[in-house]
């Protein structure tokens, strides 16, 4: 599949279902992978929500966030048990129906052997014109509906199922320039705030340490599409402090 660079950064938006999230029985560790693939990938996100298995709820949240961002990931809901609504939700959510898809009753018929059954066909239901993705080294199918990817809950799958389809997400990358600095944030707030207004193309992040055996005191970000812009950002701070209150920059 063809990656499609783009100048601007495409957007986003991950939405994790399931009660057990909200209840805090399991950890969502599918949003922090996620977050760091999109990162190196290009593609900005934007937001992360997290929905109960109620259908009504869940296709809200995919219908708005669908409008809104250019790729939508959902985590979980696609499994063959009373919870697992996602199908029916993104269905509902594009005013599409509920289909059986040929290609996933073969696929199922080929794992599960004489121990198919109903509940396990539920697995081959797809919102009527979603693509497939399956093949070469996509070994477990991943069903995309218009903007939204439709993934597993389970952590393994979800990344085997993500990875050989990353690629289409491409777009051109981030650059990120770090100064470590043993001055208080407190004390270079202003001169942060100056920066960031003054380059418009480069996102300025401030994070303090609170380590007592930390050589620094903070760690600064300059994030921007552009190497010089992140660059030029990075001088005109280093430009202003002492070079005493540089630990390093990367």
């Amino acid at each position: 599949m063809s990656a499609l660079p783009s100048a601007a950064s495409a957007t986003a938006a991950i939405l994790v279902i399931g009660n057990e999230i909200l209840s805090g029985k399991v950890t969502d560790l599918n949003s922090p992978f996620l977050c760091k693939e999109l990162r190196a990938l290009g593609v900005s996100l934007r937001r992360i929500e997290v929905v109960p298995d109620e259908i009504d709820v869940i296709a809200e949240a995919v219908a708005r966030l669908s409008q809104t961002y250019d790729h939508v990931f959902t985590s979980g809901g696609i499994g063959p048990t009373h919870d697992d609504k996602t199908i029916e939700a993104v269905a509902q959510a594009f005013e599409a129906a509920v289909e059986q898809s040929p290609l996933l009753v073969e696929l199922l018929e080929q794992w599960y052997g004489d121990t198919l059954n109903e509940a396990r066909l539920r697995m081959a239901l797809v919102p009527a014109g979603a693509e497939i993705a399956h093949g070469g080294d996509v070994k477990i199918p991943v069903v995309f509906a218009r903007n939204v990817m439709i993934l597993p809950g389970v952590p393994e799958l979800f990344r085997k199922a993500f990875r050989p389809l990353r690629e289409r997400f491409l777009c051109h990358p981030y650059h990120c320039r770090r100064a470590y600095v043993t001055v208080m944030e407190g004390d270079i707030a202003d001169l942060l705030t100056r920066i960031e207004r003054d380059h418009e193309s480069v996102d300025v992040g401030s994070y303090p340490v609170f380590e007592a055996d930390s050589p620094y005191r903070v760690m600064l970000t300059f994030d921007s599409k552009s190497a010089d812009a992140a660059q030029a950002a990075l001088n005109a701070f280093l430009s202003e402090v002492p070079a005493a209150g540089v630990y390093k920059v990367e």
